[in-house]
Protein backbone atom coordinates (compact mmCIF):
# COMPACT_ATOMS: atom_id res chain seq x y z
CA UNK A 1 0.00 0.00 0.00
CA UNK A 2 0.90 3.25 -0.76
CA UNK A 3 -0.16 5.98 2.21
CA UNK A 4 -0.36 9.61 1.74
CA UNK A 5 -0.93 11.80 5.00
CA UNK A 6 -2.01 15.27 4.55
CA UNK A 7 -0.31 17.16 7.45
CA UNK A 8 1.54 14.23 8.60
CA UNK A 9 4.32 16.05 10.38
CA UNK A 10 1.60 16.66 12.85
CA UNK A 11 1.53 15.23 16.42
CA UNK A 12 -1.24 12.43 14.93
CA UNK A 13 0.48 12.00 11.80
CA UNK A 14 3.64 11.28 13.55
CA UNK A 15 1.93 8.35 15.12
CA UNK A 16 0.36 7.39 12.10
CA UNK A 17 3.71 7.46 9.80
CA UNK A 18 4.71 5.02 12.91
CA UNK A 19 2.06 2.92 12.67
CA UNK A 20 1.75 2.03 9.14
CA UNK A 21 5.72 1.65 8.58
CA UNK A 22 5.70 -2.19 8.59
CA UNK A 23 2.02 -2.37 6.59
CA UNK A 24 2.55 0.45 3.66
CA UNK A 25 5.27 0.18 1.01
CA UNK A 26 5.72 3.79 1.02
CA UNK A 27 3.92 6.89 3.05
CA UNK A 28 4.30 10.29 1.67
CA UNK A 29 4.00 13.05 4.35
CA UNK A 30 2.70 16.36 3.02
CA UNK A 31 2.77 19.26 4.95
CA UNK A 32 3.37 23.16 5.53
CA UNK A 33 5.01 23.32 8.49
CA UNK A 34 1.62 25.74 9.81
CA UNK A 35 2.88 25.17 13.43
CA UNK A 36 6.71 25.26 14.10
CA UNK A 37 6.87 22.25 15.85
CA UNK A 38 6.15 20.14 13.26
CA UNK A 39 9.68 20.40 11.90
CA UNK A 40 11.08 19.15 15.41
CA UNK A 41 8.90 15.71 14.30
CA UNK A 42 9.54 16.06 10.54
CA UNK A 43 13.46 15.65 11.56
CA UNK A 44 12.22 12.54 13.33
CA UNK A 45 10.71 10.89 10.64
CA UNK A 46 13.30 11.38 7.86
CA UNK A 47 15.48 9.58 10.23
CA UNK A 48 12.82 6.16 10.88
CA UNK A 49 13.09 4.67 7.39
CA UNK A 50 13.40 5.17 3.64
CA UNK A 51 9.83 4.20 3.06
CA UNK A 52 8.96 7.60 4.03
CA UNK A 53 8.83 10.62 1.51
CA UNK A 54 8.73 14.02 3.30
CA UNK A 55 7.22 17.07 0.76
CA UNK A 56 6.92 20.66 1.88
CA UNK A 57 3.41 22.09 0.53
CA UNK A 58 0.07 22.99 0.95
CA UNK A 59 -3.39 21.01 0.27
CA UNK A 60 -4.22 24.34 -1.69
CA UNK A 61 -1.74 23.41 -4.32
CA UNK A 62 -4.08 21.49 -6.24
CA UNK A 63 -1.15 21.00 -9.03
CA UNK A 64 0.55 19.10 -5.88
CA UNK A 65 -2.22 17.25 -4.61
CA UNK A 66 -3.73 16.15 -7.76
CA UNK A 67 -0.20 13.95 -8.17
CA UNK A 68 0.27 12.64 -5.13
CA UNK A 69 -3.65 11.49 -4.96
CA UNK A 70 -2.85 9.92 -8.12
CA UNK A 71 0.03 7.67 -6.81
CA UNK A 72 -1.47 6.65 -3.38
CA UNK A 73 -3.43 3.79 -2.35
CA UNK A 74 -5.08 5.08 0.71
CA UNK A 75 -5.19 8.85 1.81
CA UNK A 76 -5.55 9.69 5.72
CA UNK A 77 -6.44 13.67 5.32
CA UNK A 78 -5.47 15.40 8.67
CA UNK A 79 -3.90 18.86 7.47
CA UNK A 80 -5.68 21.42 9.18
CA UNK A 81 -6.59 24.95 11.08
CA UNK A 82 -6.68 23.45 14.45
CA UNK A 83 -7.64 26.01 17.01
CA UNK A 84 -10.64 27.98 18.05
CA UNK A 85 -8.95 30.95 18.86
CA UNK A 86 -6.81 31.25 15.57
CA UNK A 87 -10.18 30.80 13.56
CA UNK A 88 -11.40 34.04 15.02
CA UNK A 89 -8.42 36.30 14.92
CA UNK A 90 -7.89 35.03 11.12
CA UNK A 91 -11.08 32.78 9.99
CA UNK A 92 -9.62 33.06 6.31
CA UNK A 93 -6.69 31.19 6.36
CA UNK A 94 -8.99 28.62 8.66
CA UNK A 95 -11.81 28.55 5.69
CA UNK A 96 -8.75 27.88 3.42
CA UNK A 97 -7.30 25.17 4.64
CA UNK A 98 -10.19 23.45 6.54
CA UNK A 99 -12.72 23.88 3.73
CA UNK A 100 -10.83 24.93 0.36
CA UNK A 101 -7.84 22.65 0.92
CA UNK A 102 -10.30 19.36 2.03
CA UNK A 103 -12.17 20.18 -1.22
CA UNK A 104 -9.16 19.65 -3.24
CA UNK A 105 -8.54 16.27 -1.97
CA UNK A 106 -12.02 14.84 -2.41
CA UNK A 107 -11.86 16.68 -6.23
CA UNK A 108 -8.45 14.59 -6.61
CA UNK A 109 -9.15 11.22 -5.26
CA UNK A 110 -12.49 11.93 -7.20
CA UNK A 111 -10.96 12.66 -10.24
CA UNK A 112 -7.72 10.18 -10.14
CA UNK A 113 -7.98 7.50 -7.66
CA UNK A 114 -12.21 7.38 -6.44
CA UNK A 115 -11.39 3.31 -5.39
CA UNK A 116 -9.27 4.17 -2.58
CA UNK A 117 -9.94 4.68 1.07
CA UNK A 118 -10.06 8.39 2.08
CA UNK A 119 -10.50 8.87 5.94
CA UNK A 120 -11.31 12.43 7.34
CA UNK A 121 -10.02 13.60 10.23
CA UNK A 122 -12.72 15.58 11.69
CA UNK A 123 -13.64 16.61 15.41
CA UNK A 124 -16.35 16.86 18.22
CA UNK A 125 -16.57 20.52 17.82
CA UNK A 126 -19.27 19.65 15.05
CA UNK A 127 -21.68 19.38 17.89
CA UNK A 128 -21.52 22.80 18.79
CA UNK A 129 -21.71 23.49 22.94
CA UNK A 130 -24.39 20.40 23.25
CA UNK A 131 -27.09 23.08 25.39
CA UNK A 132 -30.35 21.41 25.13
CA UNK A 133 -29.14 17.96 24.03
CA UNK A 134 -30.52 14.93 25.61
CA UNK A 135 -27.23 12.62 25.79
CA UNK A 136 -27.09 9.47 27.50
CA UNK A 137 -24.42 9.59 29.61
CA UNK A 138 -23.81 6.01 30.29
CA UNK A 139 -22.68 6.01 26.72
CA UNK A 140 -21.77 9.69 25.60
CA UNK A 141 -22.59 11.21 22.84
CA UNK A 142 -23.70 9.57 19.48
CA UNK A 143 -23.53 9.99 16.11
CA UNK A 144 -27.27 10.47 16.08
CA UNK A 145 -26.69 14.18 17.71
CA UNK A 146 -27.23 16.79 15.42
CA UNK A 147 -24.54 18.92 14.51
CA UNK A 148 -24.35 22.41 15.33
CA UNK A 149 -21.62 24.42 14.09
CA UNK A 150 -19.92 27.15 16.63
CA UNK A 151 -17.05 29.46 15.70
CA UNK A 152 -15.41 29.33 12.15
CA UNK A 153 -13.32 27.04 13.31
CA UNK A 154 -16.39 24.73 13.85
CA UNK A 155 -18.33 25.88 10.68
CA UNK A 156 -15.16 25.01 8.73
CA UNK A 157 -14.22 21.43 10.53
CA UNK A 158 -18.18 21.11 10.19
CA UNK A 159 -18.25 22.29 6.38
CA UNK A 160 -15.61 19.32 5.08
CA UNK A 161 -17.34 16.68 7.51
CA UNK A 162 -20.40 17.13 5.63
CA UNK A 163 -18.52 17.34 1.93
CA UNK A 164 -16.72 14.13 2.83
CA UNK A 165 -20.29 12.33 3.46
CA UNK A 166 -21.46 13.66 0.82
CA UNK A 167 -19.07 12.79 -1.59
CA UNK A 168 -19.29 8.86 -0.69
CA UNK A 169 -23.06 9.90 -1.28
CA UNK A 170 -23.11 11.56 -4.43
CA UNK A 171 -19.89 9.96 -6.09
CA UNK A 172 -19.74 7.09 -4.18
CA UNK A 173 -16.68 7.64 -2.43
CA UNK A 174 -14.94 5.36 0.08
CA UNK A 175 -14.59 7.49 2.68
CA UNK A 176 -15.02 7.72 6.38
CA UNK A 177 -15.80 10.37 9.03
CA UNK A 178 -13.72 10.22 12.46
CA UNK A 179 -15.42 12.97 14.22
CA UNK A 180 -11.92 12.92 17.11
CA UNK A 181 -12.01 13.84 20.71
CA UNK A 182 -9.31 14.87 22.98
CA UNK A 183 -6.31 12.83 21.37
CA UNK A 184 -2.88 12.73 23.11
CA UNK A 185 0.51 11.10 23.18
CA UNK A 186 4.01 11.09 22.11
CA UNK A 187 5.19 14.06 19.76
CA UNK A 188 2.48 16.44 20.88
CA UNK A 189 3.60 20.27 21.30
CA UNK A 190 -0.11 21.01 23.06
CA UNK A 191 -0.48 24.89 22.67
CA UNK A 192 -3.47 25.94 24.95
CA UNK A 193 -6.37 25.82 22.27
CA UNK A 194 -5.41 22.35 20.94
CA UNK A 195 -3.72 19.31 23.09
CA UNK A 196 -4.92 20.27 25.97
CA UNK A 197 -3.43 17.60 27.96
CA UNK A 198 -0.27 17.64 26.62
CA UNK A 199 -0.24 21.47 27.28
CA UNK A 200 -1.22 20.94 30.76
CA UNK A 201 2.31 19.12 31.24
CA UNK A 202 4.52 20.90 29.43
CA UNK A 203 3.37 23.99 31.18
CA UNK A 204 4.24 22.01 34.44
CA UNK A 205 7.56 21.15 33.26
CA UNK A 206 8.23 24.13 31.65
CA UNK A 207 6.98 26.16 35.60
CA UNK A 208 4.74 28.17 33.28
CA UNK A 209 1.06 29.33 34.42
CA UNK A 210 -2.26 27.59 33.20
CA UNK A 211 -5.38 29.41 32.53
CA UNK A 212 -8.45 27.42 33.22
CA UNK A 213 -11.24 28.65 30.97
CA UNK A 214 -14.67 28.04 33.26
CA UNK A 215 -15.10 25.83 35.76
CA UNK A 216 -12.27 23.20 35.02
CA UNK A 217 -15.44 20.71 35.69
CA UNK A 218 -15.98 20.25 31.99
CA UNK A 219 -15.90 16.52 31.26
CA UNK A 220 -13.83 15.27 27.79
CA UNK A 221 -12.83 11.39 27.57
CA UNK A 222 -9.29 10.43 26.55
CA UNK A 223 -7.87 8.46 23.51
CA UNK A 224 -4.08 7.34 23.82
CA UNK A 225 -2.67 8.28 19.83
CA UNK A 226 -1.97 4.61 19.50
CA UNK A 227 -5.34 3.56 19.32
CA UNK A 228 -6.93 6.06 16.59
CA UNK A 229 -3.85 4.79 14.76
CA UNK A 230 -4.90 1.49 14.75
CA UNK A 231 -8.76 2.82 14.13
CA UNK A 232 -7.41 4.13 10.68
CA UNK A 233 -5.87 0.63 10.43
CA UNK A 234 -9.29 -1.12 10.84
CA UNK A 235 -11.02 1.23 8.52
CA UNK A 236 -8.60 1.08 5.42
CA UNK A 237 -8.66 -2.80 6.11
CA UNK A 238 -12.54 -2.50 6.16
CA UNK A 239 -13.30 0.19 3.79
CA UNK A 240 -16.09 -1.33 1.57
CA UNK A 241 -17.88 -2.25 4.77
CA UNK A 242 -18.04 1.08 6.54
CA UNK A 243 -17.75 3.51 3.57
CA UNK A 244 -19.55 6.83 3.93
CA UNK A 245 -20.05 6.01 7.66
CA UNK A 246 -19.31 8.85 10.48
CA UNK A 247 -17.78 7.93 13.64
CA UNK A 248 -17.49 8.99 17.21
CA UNK A 249 -13.83 8.51 18.26
CA UNK A 250 -12.55 9.06 22.01
CA UNK A 251 -11.16 7.54 25.00
CA UNK A 252 -15.12 6.41 25.49
CA UNK A 253 -16.86 6.53 28.76
CA UNK A 254 -13.86 4.69 30.90
CA UNK A 255 -11.22 6.91 29.88
CA UNK A 256 -13.32 10.36 30.74
CA UNK A 257 -12.33 12.79 33.55
CA UNK A 258 -12.53 16.32 34.20
CA UNK A 259 -10.01 19.54 33.28
CA UNK A 260 -9.76 19.52 36.80
CA UNK A 261 -8.96 15.87 37.91
CA UNK A 262 -6.50 15.81 34.96
CA UNK A 263 -4.48 18.69 36.20
CA UNK A 264 -4.27 16.99 39.83
CA UNK A 265 -3.07 14.00 38.01
CA UNK A 266 -0.70 16.18 36.48
CA UNK A 267 0.79 17.59 39.79
CA UNK A 268 1.15 14.52 40.97
CA UNK A 269 3.22 13.03 38.60
CA UNK A 270 5.46 16.55 37.76
CA UNK A 271 5.47 16.83 41.80
CA UNK A 272 5.12 20.29 41.80
CA UNK A 273 1.90 22.62 40.93
CA UNK A 274 2.66 25.46 38.46
CA UNK A 275 0.50 28.90 38.86
CA UNK A 276 -3.29 28.84 37.61
CA UNK A 277 -5.62 31.58 36.44
CA UNK A 278 -9.45 31.73 35.17
CA UNK A 279 -11.28 33.10 33.05
CA UNK A 280 -14.51 32.92 31.19
CA UNK A 281 -15.69 29.97 29.23
CA UNK A 282 -14.81 30.41 25.60
CA UNK A 283 -17.26 29.67 22.90
CA UNK A 284 -18.86 27.01 21.81
CA UNK A 285 -16.98 25.04 25.06
CA UNK A 286 -18.89 21.82 25.97
CA UNK A 287 -19.37 21.43 29.69
CA UNK A 288 -19.67 17.40 29.06
CA UNK A 289 -17.93 15.85 25.74
CA UNK A 290 -17.56 11.67 26.25
CA UNK A 291 -17.91 10.05 22.68
CA UNK A 292 -20.10 6.97 22.36
CA UNK A 293 -17.57 4.98 20.93
CA UNK A 294 -20.24 2.08 20.19
CA UNK A 295 -20.68 2.14 16.40
CA UNK A 296 -16.79 1.76 15.66
CA UNK A 297 -17.02 -1.57 17.74
CA UNK A 298 -20.04 -3.00 16.34
CA UNK A 299 -18.74 -2.10 13.01
CA UNK A 300 -15.08 -2.26 13.16
CA UNK A 301 -14.12 -4.30 16.50
CA UNK A 302 -12.45 -1.36 17.51
CA UNK A 303 -11.95 -0.25 20.95
CA UNK A 304 -9.33 1.70 23.02
CA UNK A 305 -6.83 -0.85 24.63
CA UNK A 306 -4.88 2.25 26.44
CA UNK A 307 -6.42 3.01 29.80
CA UNK A 308 -5.99 6.96 30.55
CA UNK A 309 -3.87 6.40 33.92
CA UNK A 310 -1.09 5.04 32.24
CA UNK A 311 -1.18 6.75 28.74
CA UNK A 312 -0.79 10.21 31.27
CA UNK A 313 2.03 8.59 32.48
CA UNK A 314 3.60 7.57 29.46
CA UNK A 315 2.98 11.52 28.31
CA UNK A 316 4.81 12.87 31.38
CA UNK A 317 7.67 10.85 30.30
CA UNK A 318 7.91 11.93 26.86
CA UNK A 319 7.34 15.59 27.40
CA UNK A 320 10.01 15.32 29.77
CA UNK A 321 12.50 14.58 27.45
CA UNK A 322 10.31 17.12 25.01
CA UNK A 323 11.63 20.11 27.31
Amino acid sequence: MRLLITGGAGFIGTNTVEGFLQSAEKITVLDNFYRPTSRKNATYLTKLSPKISLIEGSVLDQKLINQLVSQADAVIHLAAQVAVTTSLTNPQIDFDINVKGSFMVLEAVRQFRPEIPVIYSSTNKVYGDLVGQKIDRRHGVAETVPIDLYSPYGCSKGSADLYFLDYARSFGLKTVVLRQSCIYGEHQFGIEDQGWLAFFVLQHLRRQPITIYGTGKQVRDLLQVKDLVQLYRLVIQKIDQVAGQVFNVGGGVANSTSINQALAEIQTLVGWKTPLTSAAKRLGDQDYFVADIRQAKRLLGWQPTINYQPGLTQLVDWCRSAV
